[in-house]
């Protein structure tokens, strides 16, 4: 955690913290907070909230409020202990703005230990977020938090901000598509110079929960022992990768057995199960690249959706758009993930060309496709904005509570976006 005189406290989450979501429900959507200039978030738990029954134990009158856990403990409490356990946002929309008030609450005072009013709030949405989640927002975080300013950024922005870590990026730039894959959902979203272009962004129904629940499937076929969600998480966790070829990939596991892993399973009181671990290494992450392989509902590649939302573009920021696809989100980190994007993506590039070569008869000069992979690509969103957060004009691009008092909520529907330095 930084020091008592960081400015400013980042909050973000897999989707956010206010309004839609690219990953809900209990156990998989999770917060992270921390302060500007950190390298990654000081916390980061389940975005979840554990309220008494109504009908369990005796309690004060007058204290229903100050009885909830938030994050694991909610989650703890709510086995057995006459808690019922919530998701403040579900579908992609807050659901209950009280829970959500006292999660964050909880947040602030339990996790972060500061006081609101001495710090400057950043908090992130994702692109299409309805404008009076924001005012309902700022409502709870001035007038019942007061605090000395806040800055809600777009996911996307923030994302691209975090991908100048990269030695690929020769140049300090917020165009770009962002591909960004969490639990529940991936979206691909073009910026144009910090602003969202929404009437081009696509999601796509595969993300991490999709390739978890296919690889416990895999486990079920194959009568293993341990077909837990955890044990499928940890396989996607640890040994999943991305080939560049699947069915030459299949005949490699067919000619080199010992490439099959094997996975010690602790079940606790000394007892432990050996979960083989096979094709589902390389089949689970290829869904990304064939969905049928895993429903029959969705059949477009990623690769083809992020060049469809590119061609949904205007023209003149195709290129920049091609040439800063940025990776971001906890199921974007599978080895060799970009590497194969980018070549398929080129692909398709370069048959267009060569067709539209063919039709006019003039010589084009190609377009550059690039992917940039980074370090931060987990935590991009909540990076990215401890990165912009941290700078010293920070403080100038918030609304403080002076602003809130004077023009009411209506002022967190407009924010200036940060100068690129």
């Amino acid at each position: 955690m930084a020091d008592s005189g960081t400015p400013a406290v980042v909050m973000g989450k897999c989707g956010q913290l206010n309004g839609r979501q690219s990953a809900n429900g209990v156990g998989t959507g999770y917060t992270k907070l921390g302060f500007a200039g950190n390298d990654s978030p000081s916390f980061v738990f389940p975005t979840a909230i554990a309220t008494r029954d109504s009908s369990g134990g005796k309690k004060k009158r007058g204290t229903e409020d100050l009885d909830f856990f938030i994050g694991d403990e909610a989650l703890s409490a709510g086995n057995g202990q006459g808690y019922s356990v919530h998701s403040p946002i579900r579908h992609g929309q807050i659901e209950n703005w009280d829970h959500m008030e006292r999660f964050w609450e909880n947040s602030i005072f339990k996790y972060l230990r500061c006081e609101p009013e001495d710090h400057h709030f950043l908090l992130t949405e994702p692109p299409l977020n309805p404008p009076e989640n924001r005012e309902r927002t700022a409502e709870i975080m001035f007038e019942t938090f007061n605090c000395a300013g806040l800055y809600i950024a777009v996911q996307a922005v923030l994302a691209l901000a975090a991908s100048w870590t990269s030695s690929k990026v020769t140049e300090r730039t917020l165009t770009g598509t962002v591909i960004d894959s969490g639990d529940g959902v991936t979206h691909v979203i073009p910026v144009a110079e910090g602003y969202v272009i929404g009437s081009a962004i696509k999601n796509i129904p595969i993300a991490g929960r999709d390739i978890t629940y296919f690889i416990q499937n895999l486990l079920r076929d194959r009568n293993e022992k341990d077909t837990s969600l955890r044990t499928a998480e940890r396989i996607k966790e640890e040994f999943c990768y991305v080939c560049p070829d699947i069915v030459k990939e299949f005949n490699r596991f067919d000619r080199e057995p010992e490439r099959f892993a094997q996975m010690i399973v602790d079940r606790g009181l000394g007892q432990s199960t050996r979960v083989d671990i096979g094709y589902e290494r390389f089949l689970a992450p290829e869904i990304f690249f064939n969905p049928e392989i895993a429903s029959s509902d969705f059949l477009t590649p990623l690769p083809v959706v992020v060049d469809q939302v590119v061609q949904a573009c205007p023209l003149d920021v195709r290129k920049g758009l091609y040439r800063n696809i940025v990776l971001s989100g906890g199921s974007t980190m599978f080895k060799e993930f970009g590497r194969r994007l980018r070549r398929d993506i080129r692909g398709l590039v370069d048959a267009r060309i060569r067709r539209s070569e063919e039709l006019s008869g003039a010589k084009s000069s190609g377009i550059d496709v690039e992917v940039i992979a980074h370090k931060r690509q987990r935590n991009a969103v909540w990076f990215g904005g401890s990165l912009l957060a941290q700078t010293p004009e920070f403080k100038n691009y918030c609304y403080t509570k002076a602003d809130y008092d004077e023009y009411g909520p209506g002022i967190v529907r407009q924010y200036s976006l940060f100068n690129v330095p």
